[in-house]
């Protein structure tokens, strides 16, 4: 062997045991934990985390209790479904990122709250939410509008919550503002789901025809050649409420039955 031919073959065992050392120093380093960032990119959104203030206010006006079962719609690092899992409610998170699922379970069990606090990887639209009593987003306005059918759909009284987008022309039963402990994206809306009364209804000898946009109810109450103008219609989840003819109706929907008051008298009214 000639020192040209030494040398080359020293030079690549040389290299070959520097690379067998590296590999098994980085085997034994272990991997970086995943660190969301702020404005990083999703399938449909890019992350924000809705602050602490804004997420204890999303649920006190939503009124959860542990009763409820809660969904929260693209769950980020999991903090709306935590908190409202430490409030005794059984919390759900749907999210599409899987790094954040994982990091949210993390988080979760940090927190204690394993037992009431699930995530899951899914794409909002193809998800099942119809169980849910409260719903919390923090979406675009124009992925609120293509749920909203969705959520329209959902038992009446299902209380829906957004941080800072709206519905279209869906009107917000109520807005609100943080100002205290959040400093960006502080703007709530909330709305009730409400029933669907849409038709014509027989009381008695009566006929209720009512028109329903959302939760505004408009119409008539006929009975014989009298036909008196609706005012004043509203819905609350399956409570309605209107008044004609100087009487104020007041009743709940049950499917297609109403039953409640108008004046002082009780009614019964049935869509046909």
């Amino acid at each position: 062997m000639n020192v040209r031919e030494y040398l080359g073959r020293s030079v690549a065992v040389t290299g070959l045991a520097l690379m067998l050392v590296a590999g098994a120093v980085n085997a034994q380093q272990p991997a970086k934990d995943f660190e969301p960032q702020v404005g990083q990119a999703g399938k449909d959104v890019i992350w924000v985390p809705t602050q602490l203030a804004m997420v204890n206010r999303m649920l006190d006006t939503a009124k959860l209790t542990a009763a409820d079962i809660h969904y929260d719609l693209g769950s980020g690092d999991g903090r709306t479904v935590i908190t409202a899992a430490k409030r005794g409610a059984t919390a759900f998170g749907i999210e599409y990122n899987p790094d954040m699922v994982e990091l949210s379970k993390k988080n979760a069990e940090k927190e204690g709250v394993t037992a009431k606090a699930s995530f899951v990887k899914a794409d909002l639209f193809e998800t099942d939410f119809s169980k849910a009593t409260v719903i919390t987003m923090f979406l675009l306005t124009d992925i609120n509008y293509r749920l909203r059918p969705k959520i329209l759909d959902m038992k009446p009284g299902t209380r829906i919550v957004s941080n800072t987008f709206d519905m279209g022309d869906w009107e917000a039963d109520e807005k609100f503002e943080v100002k205290e402990g959040c400093s960006s994206y502080c703007r709530g809306f909330f709305w009730v789901v409400p029933a669907k009364v849409e038709g014509t209804w027989k009381m008695g000898d009566s006929e209720i025809a009512l028109k329903q946009t959302y939760q505004n109810v408009s119409g008539t109450v006929k009975k014989g050649n009298v036909i008196a103008p609706i005012s004043n219609g509203k819905l609350t989840g399956d409570s309605i409420s209107f008044t004609a003819g100087g009487t104020t109706y007041t009743g709940k929907v049950a499917g297609n039955k109403i039953e409640g008051t108008a004046g002082s008298a009780k009614f019964e009214a049935t869509k046909g």
